[in-house]
Order: C-alpha cells, then sequence, then structure tokens
C-alpha cells in the first residue's frame, strides 16, 4: 500500500521508532532510519528490515542538526514523508536553579518541537517540488491535558507540536502536502519504565479504563496507516492512542 514511498523516520532506534519503520516497511515503504548515538541499533533495525532504507546519524539537539538531517535524507533521492518522532522527557523541579530549569526547558523544547519545526520547513519545500507528502507528528495526551509540574516543558513542547501540525494542515492541504498527529498516552517503552521504575507501574496505569500501556507495535500500526494515500482527509486530525485515558 505504501510502495514507492520514502519516508523519514526521526528517533528510529526507540521501540516506537523501530515498530514505526517495521510497520511502514511491512506495507512497501522505505525509510531512513535517523538515530542520535546508538549505530549499533540502527544497523540491527536496517538489517532487520532486510535493508529496506538507509541509517542516517544527526544530534537534534542542536539547532543545525535537523536540517542537515533532512538534506542528507533528500540526498538519497525525492522523500514523500515524514515522521517526527524523536522526543525526551525531562524533569526538573520548580524550586530548581533558574540555570538548571532553563537548561531542561531548552533541550526538550529543541528535541521535541524546534527539530520537528526545522523538519517539517525542510519537507514542505520538498514535497512542494515532488508532488506532495505527509508529516506525522508523535504529539501525546500530555499535550492535550496539561501534564505534572515537573514535566510541563514536556507536556508543552507536545502541545506545540499539535498546534504545528493543524496549521500545516490548513496552511499546506491545498498543495498536497498532510500533516497528521498521534497522541498516545503511556506506550510500553524505556521511558515508561523509567516513570514505573520512579514511581510504580499503578501510577502510570492510573486512570487508563482498559488497565493496560500501548504496545509499541500499536503506534506503528496506526502511523503506517496515515501514510496511505486513501487516508488524505486524516489532514489536521490528531489521533489519540490513551485507552480511554483522554476523552474529548
Amino acid at each position: 500500500m505504501l510502495s514507492g514511498q520514502n519516508i523519514l523516520v526521526t528517533g528510529a532506534t526507540g521501540a516506537i521508532g523501530q515498530a514505526i519503520c517495521r510497520s511502514l516497511v511491512a506495507e512497501g515503504a522505505r525509510v531512513v532510519i535517523h538515530y542520535g548515538r546508538n549505530r549499533d541499533a540502527a544497523d540491527a533495525l536496517w538489517a532487520d528490515l532486510g535493508g529496506q532504507g538507509i541509517c542516517l546519524a544527526a544530534d537534534l539537539s542542536r539547532p543545525e542538526g535537523a536540517a542537515a538531517l533532512w538534506a542528507a535524507a533528500e540526498a538519497v533521492g525525492p522523500l514523500t514523508g515524514l515522521v517526527n518522532n524523536a522526543g525526551i522527557r525531562s524533569e526538573v523541579a520548580l524550586d530548581a536553579p533558574l540555570d538548571q530549569w532553563q537548561a531542561v526547558w531548552d533541550r526538550e523544547m529543541r528535541v521535541n518541537f524546534f527539530a520537528a519545526v526545522d523538519l517539517s520547513r525542510c519537507a514542505i519545500l520538498h514535497f512542494r517540488k515532488n508532488g506532495g507528502g505527509r508529516i506525522v507528528n508523535m504529539a501525546s495526551r500530555a499535550g492535550q491535558r496539561g501534564y505534572a509540574s515537573n514535566a510541563m516543558a514536556y507536556g508543552a513542547s507536545k502541545a506545540a507540536l499539535i498546534n504545528l501540525t493543524k496549521s500545516i494542515a490548513q496552511s499546506h492541504g491545498s498543495e498536497g502536502i498532510t500533516a497528521v498527529a498521534l497522541a498516545p498516552g503511556w506506550v510500553r517503552t524505556e521511558m515508561a519504565e523509567s516513570f514505573i521504575a520512579q514511581h510504580g507501574e499503578a501510577a502510570a496505569l492510573a486512570g487508563i479504563p482498559i488497565g493496560a500501556m500501548a504496545q509499541p507495535a500499536e503506534i506503528g500500526e496506526l502511523v503506517a496507516f496515515t501514510f496511505r494515500p486513501s487516508q488524505a482527509s486524516l489532514n489536521g486530525a490528531v489521533l489519540d492512542v490513551n485507552g480511554g485515558s483522554y476523552l474529548r
């Protein structure tokens, strides 16, 4: 269903990123596997995918990182899609020293939002010249309902990502350039396991009616679905994947 599509996936070596790549390739796409530092994980994923793509390194915490990544990806051929999946979740107390507080906010916004902004800009300019394309942004339930005081930067960055998605959808849909956001609740990843280690699994599962976190494969399958050419009318949608823990 995705034959002929070339899709850049950021943060591809994490659990969700790997699942996204697997689902995209299973439906016929080729992927650009972005990684930050873990080249071994990227190479292992590439091999597992049967070589259906390439691996590219980029540090998205640096202002020039996102544009450099796109330029490298574009050099291998026309791209049809972008998945802004890379993300971090940091904690900082409200009463932490100001420099620590600002450092956490700066890095969180840089990786989670500004990198996606720069990549989306590159993608739109590229898609204009190549017959259109699609952007999928990995947002979060936290960007819809607010978040804990010590991790407000994460929630704010994801809320901004949702707004970016809607702005792209409204502004560029007429050019054949569409955008969709996914807003997962807890997904069984290293980030979730880190939270569980600190706060307990009951805290993570509290308020989820189905009593379980999403699995990375669920996210991967949904991302692949959004890239089907038949799903153009999803433009501007925010798809909730939270087990019923946030309803709107």
